[in-house]
């Protein structure tokens, strides 16, 4: 049975902020590449030319980017900027 002691809530609270901490970074890790998914199966289907590579090299650059981004820290600025340009690129290709 776990013991309740009223005087190390101190080291609970912190072991309590490190996996919200944890779980919000893995929350928005797995949404960018959901996002580069996305991106990529339109490129996939709908652009004309290239459509197998630009997507493979988009979507693999992109996990690149939020592999990076997970390692450094809270700012996910590389790896939404690589998403917008992948889009771009996907979008310029579809039309």
């Amino acid at each position: 049975m776990a013991e309740h002691s009223s005087g190390n809530h101190s080291q609970d609270m912190e072991e309590h902020r490190s996996t919200y901490n944890a779980f919000i970074k893995g929350s928005i890790a797995l949404s960018l590449i959901c996002g580069f998914v996305l991106v990529a199966l339109v490129d996939f289907r709908f652009a004309h030319k290239f459509n197998v590579f630009t997507g493979f090299a988009g979507l693999i650059l992109g996990i690149v980017a939020v592999a990076i981004d997970v390692r450094a820290g809270d700012r996910w600025f590389r790896s939404l900027g690589v998403l917008v340009l992948f889009g771009l690129i996907s979008a310029v290709s579809v039309s």
